[in-house]
C-alpha cells in the first residue's frame, strides 16, 4: 500500500469507515473493517496520523492506537460536520475526519488517560444517583400529599415527613407498608451517594487544582472536581474568554453590517460542566440579593442587578467564574478573593 500521512476513521460499535491520503493528497484508502480486523490493520500499518471523532469510546480508540505508534488527533463533531461535502454515511464522515484534521486552525480533543475516565465515571455514577433521590423524594411527596401531608421544600425536611408517615396511626396500613419501603429506598440512596461522595473527596485530595477552585465564590467542591476532570489540558485555550465560550456561556454573535447583536448564550461545550457553574452562580446571586452574603463577586452582582433579571446576572456571574477558574488552572494562583474588571456581554 502507498505510504498514507493521515487517516479519516468512522467509528462504531463494530465497523470502522477509513479513508487515507497519500503525500500528493490522493485518496489511497477506502476501507470497511470489522473490529478485529480494525485492529490487525493498524498493528501491521506503519506509523501515521490517525483522526477520530470525539464521541463514545473515542479516547479509548486513541490509546489503543497510539500504543501502536500511531498518532491520534480527537475532533469535536461539531468542528467535523461542515466538511462533510453531502449525505451522512459512514464513508463521508471518514473522509470529512481526514479534511478536517489537515486544517492548520484545527482544534483538537486532549486524550484522556484511563485514570481520568475513571474518574468521570465516578462523576457519572453520583449524576444519576442524585437524580433517582430527587425522582424518588418528588414521589414520596406526591404521595403523602395525597393524604393531607405536606413538608417544607429542599432534601433536608424530606426525612422529617418519612417520620411523620411512618408515626401516622390514620393512615391506611397499605399505605404505610409503601412508604416504609419508600424510606428504605431513600435510606439506601443516601447511603450510596455518601459512599460516592467519599470516593471523591479521596480523589480531590490528590489534585492539587482542586481545593484552590473550591474557593472560587459559587463553585465548591462539585464544580471544582467537575472543572478539573473536563478540562486535563486548560493551557490549549487562548484566553479565559475562549475557555468560557468551550462551556458555552458566551452570547450567540448576530452581527452584521457593523451592527453588533447578541443573543443567549451559545450552549455548546459540556453541558454537565455548564449547569454546575450557572447552577452555583445562581445561589450566589441569590445569597447577594438576599443581602446574607458579602463575596467578592457582590459589588459586581449588586450593580448587575439593577439593570438585568437574576437569571441573566446568573449565567453572566458563571461566565467570570469560568475565566477565574481558568486562570488559577494555568497559571497555578490561589483565589486571593479578589475579582478583576472583565467585560462580559449580558444579553438584553
Amino acid at each position: 500500500m502507498e505510504q498514507l500521512i493521515r487517516i479519516g476513521m468512522d467509528t462504531s460499535k463494530s465497523v470502522f469507515q477509513l479513508h487515507g491520503v497519500n503525500a500528493a493528497e490522493e485518496v489511497v484508502l477506502r476501507r470497511k473493517l470489522r473490529r478485529k480486523d480494525m485492529v490487525t490493520f493498524f498493528e501491521k500499518l506503519p506509523p501515521t496520523v490517525v483522526a477520530i471523532e470525539a464521541c463514545g469510546a473515542s479516547h479509548h480508540w486513541a490509546r489503543l492506537l497510539t500504543s501502536f505508534g500511531h498518532e491520534v488527533k480527537l475532533i469535536a463533531a461539531q468542528l467535523v460536520k461542515p466538511y462533510v461535502k453531502r449525505g451522512k454515511n459512514d464513508a463521508a464522515d471518514a473522509e470529512a475526519l481526514c479534511e478536517a484534521m489537515s486544517r492548520p486552525t484545527m482544534r483538537f480533543v486532549p486524550v484522556k488517560t484511563a485514570d481520568q475516565q475513571a474518574v468521570l465515571m465516578l462523576m457519572g455514577v453520583r449524576d444519576r444517583l442524585i437524580r433517582n433521590q430527587t425522582q424518588l423524594s418528588n414521589a414520596i411527596r406526591g404521595f403523602a400529599a395525597e393524604f393531607g401531608l405536606t413538608a417544607a421544600r429542599g432534601i433536608d425536611h424530606l426525612g422529617r415527613l418519612l417520620d411523620q408517615l411512618q408515626a401516622d396511626n390514620s393512615l391506611p396500613s397499605l399505605a404505610r407498608e409503601l412508604f416504609a419501603a419508600h424510606a428504605e429506598e431513600y435510606k439506601q440512596l443516601q447511603a450510596k451517594i455518601a459512599e460516592v461522595d467519599a470516593k471523591l473527596a479521596a480523589w480531590q485530595k490528590t489534585e492539587p487544582h482542586c481545593n484552590r477552585l473550591a474557593k472560587i465564590p459559587g463553585i465548591a467542591a462539585i464544580g471544582a472536581a467537575l472543572l478539573v476532570m473536563k478540562t486535563p489540558a486548560p493551557e490549549r485555550f487562548a484566553s479565559g474568554r475562549q475557555f468560557a465560550a468551550w462551556i458555552g456561556l458566551t452570547p450567540k454573535d448576530h452581527s452584521t453590517a457593523g451592527k453588533v447583536r447578541h443573543g443567549g448564550i451559545t450552549r455548546a461545550g459540556d453541558e454537565g460542566l455548564r449547569s454546575v457553574l450557572v447552577a452555583g452562580a445562581t445561589a450566589v446571586v441569590r445569597h447577594v440579593a438576599a443581602g446574607t452574603s458579602k463575596n467578592a463577586f457582590a459589588p459586581w452582582v449588586e450593580q448587575l442587578l439593577k439593570r438585568k433579571a437574576p437569571k441573566l446576572v446568573a449565567v453572566a456571574l458563571a461566565n467570570k467564574m469560568a475565566r477565574i477558574a481558568w486562570k488559577l488552572m494555568v497559571t497555578g494562583q490561589s483565589y486571593a478573593g479578589k475579582t478583576a474588571p472583565v467585560e462580559i456581554a449580558v444579553a438584553a
